[in-house]
């Protein structure tokens, strides 16, 4: 009884559709957030029949053949990029990306990190890090004396103090941008790392290379579309029943086999 076994892969499909949009309700509130989606593809084929066999001794083929299908797998898990809207904040080291491009973030390992997390904070020697604590790329420290702190689109970093009227430049943020940024390895806190998939980073000025700009006192929103989620949810539900219902069938087809005298 194959039905058994297709229906077993349809609600294995639905299970981790229903986790996927559950993660992405879960991240509703999660700076620079962007929303996942579950897509299948059909199993193995068995080919009972071949199309184009010969049928006859006159030559005669099969036009279409006899091809049972065995179920369905997940395929992929891809990331919908799209830029979320932007909230304003007041914190003089949130900047929101608009436009395309990544943070660089230098990990303990000393190996490079990259996020659209623009919720920054700084150290106790005054160095620029994200709230994980890890430096951003290239790094750059904001002095103790220094009574403001200006960022502007290009991501220049200007300090004002109180001695002088005129701002000093401590550095500038830098984006990466990757020829296929849904290809890269999600690791938990808002944080990738590059994978072959991606291609290695092009790293630029913000607003050079088709990179976005920085916006200092704004944060990005999570992409994710509360309504258009839960109507998916519904929709995997109820394609949960329908296979649970089909196994259900099947088991009573099988009982009747078995009370067949």
């Amino acid at each position: 009884m194959r039905a058994l076994k297709i229906a077993a892969t349809g609600m294995s499909a639905q299970q981790l559709r229903v986790e996927t949009i559950s993660n992405n309700l879960a991240n509703m509130s999660t700076t620079g957030y962007n929303a996942r989606r579950a897509e299948f593809a059909d199993l193995h084929y068995q080919q009972v029949s071949r199309a184009g066999a010969i049928s006859a001794a006159d030559g005669s083929v099969l036009p279409t053949g006899v091809q049972v299908g065995l179920g369905v797998r997940p395929s992929s898990i891809t990331v919908q990029l799209a830029q979320g809207s932007l909230s304003q904040t007041g914190g003089d080291l949130d900047i929101a990306i608009e436009g395309r491009g990544y943070l660089e973030i230098e990990l303990p390992s000393g190996q490079s990190a990259y996020t659209r997390d623009g919720a920054l904070k700084r150290s106790a020697d005054g160095l620029i890090v994200t709230s994980e604590g890890f430096a951003v790329a290239p790094e750059i420290t904001i002095p103790t004396d220094a009574r403001r702190i200006s960022i502007n689109a290009d991501g220049e970093v200007y300090a004002y103090f109180a001695e002088t009227a005129e701002a000093q430049l401590l550095g500038q943020f830098a984006l990466a941008g990757f020829t296929n940024a849904k290809g890269l390895e999600a690791i938990g806190s808002n944080l990738f790392l590059e994978t072959e998939a991606s291609g290695a980073p092009v790293v630029a000025s913000p607003g050079e290379d088709g990179l976005g700009t920085l916006r200092q006192g704004y944060l990005e929103d999570s992409s994710v579309d509360a309504v258009r989620e839960v109507t998916e949810l519904i929709e995997a539900q109820r394609g949960y029943e329908l296979n649970a219902k089909v196994i259900s069938a099947a088991d009573q087809m099988l009982a009747a086999t078995t009370q067949v005298r």
